[in-house]
């Protein structure tokens, strides 16, 4: 049944821009992008047990990384994207050994402090971010000369870069060093007393789901063609925490299915509701209250009570 399941959602994706319109083609190609971001900190929060308020950092560095080396130096995409992911990650190492030199609320804090610093500064060093007018006249990249500016086209781009991005985060909280992780999450104390390096193995896991994060922030800055300091803002983290919990944190498929309700709601329900944010509130509620493990936990535990009887 998983399978046939998987195999039928295959379908429907591959088919999805043949009878979608360009509105939901655009549309899908975002909850792409927002389901690596998600997925990402799911790393930390799901499987490492590390609330983080500042996971947008990665996504705006690797947007004005990339961004700025191709207007200000005029180097080609093949240059920029490694040089993206590469500063985001040093930079990822760097916040993470800071960061996690606390834990719970203490970890939330720092994290959101240094993303409020990279957020001040993308506003106030105007002569590298542009300030409150941004990076715009960008363009998309066009792998083995395949143009990516129709959304079909970058609908399948972003879906195969989803793909391979979920396929190696399984990989990863799937190997013994996922259940390390775990571990770490569980009993760091016991861990520690086995002979495992919780901070080292907490570490690891901060740079590879920055890494990740940078990734979805090609996605967005190619999407986008477009980077403003918004990126980096306490919003886009909520966000992604809100569509982790709301998806069900520490699962593959939660935070793939809390940022498809948080970018429907945010993109598709707005056209008609002024206040879409009251109803992102209730429907966070009502989750909380009928599945407190989110959605994903909570439809299998209503399916297996229901296959029970």
């Amino acid at each position: 049944m998983k399978w046939i399941a998987l195999a039928l959602v295959g379908v429907l994706l591959a088919a999805f821009p043949l009878f979608g319109g360009d509105f939901y083609v655009n549309l899908a190609s975002q909850i792409f992008i927002a389901a690596i971001f998600a997925t990402s900190l799911n790393l930390l929060v799901g499987y490492g047990g590390l609330v983080s308020l500042g996971h947008a950092a990665w996504i705006g560095l690797a947007a004005y990384t990339s961004g700025w080396l191709y207007l200000r130096l005029g180097l080609g995409h093949i240059i920029t994207a490694p040089a993206a992911l590469l500063v985001t990650a040093l930079i990822a190492a760097a916040f993470g050994w800071i960061a996690l030199h606390a834990s719970g609320l203490g970890f939330l804090m720092i994290t959101l402090a240094l993303t409020q610093v990279l957020w001040g500064t993308a506003y106030r060093w105007a002569a590298v971010t542009n300030g409150d007018n941004g990076l715009s006249g960008l363009t998309r990249p066009a792998p083995f000369g395949v143009s990516l500016d129709t959304p079909a086209a970058f609908y399948y781009f972003a879906l195969a870069v989803t793909i391979v991005a979920v396929w190696l985060m399984a990989r990863f909280v799937g190997s013994p060093f996922g259940a390390a992780l775990r571990g770490t999450r569980d009993e760091p104390r016991r861990m520690a007393a086995l002979g495992y390096n919780v901070w080292l193995v907490r570490w690891i896991t901060f740079v590879y789901s920055g890494f990740w994060g940078a990734v979805a922030g090609l996605l967005y800055v190619y999407y986008h063609k477009y980077v403003h300091p918004t990126t980096l803002s306490l919003t886009a983290s909520a966000e992604a925490l809100l569509s982790v919990i709301a998806g069900g944190a520490g699962t593959l498929a939660g935070p793939i299915v809390g940022a498809a309700i948080v970018l429907i709601l945010k993109n598709y329900v707005s056209a008609y509701l002024e206040r879409w944010n009251m109803l992102l509130g209730l429907v966070f509620v009502l989750i909380v209250i009928f599945m407190p493990e989110g959605v994903v936990p909570g439809v299998r535990r209503l399916w297996m009570r229901w296959v029970a009887k």
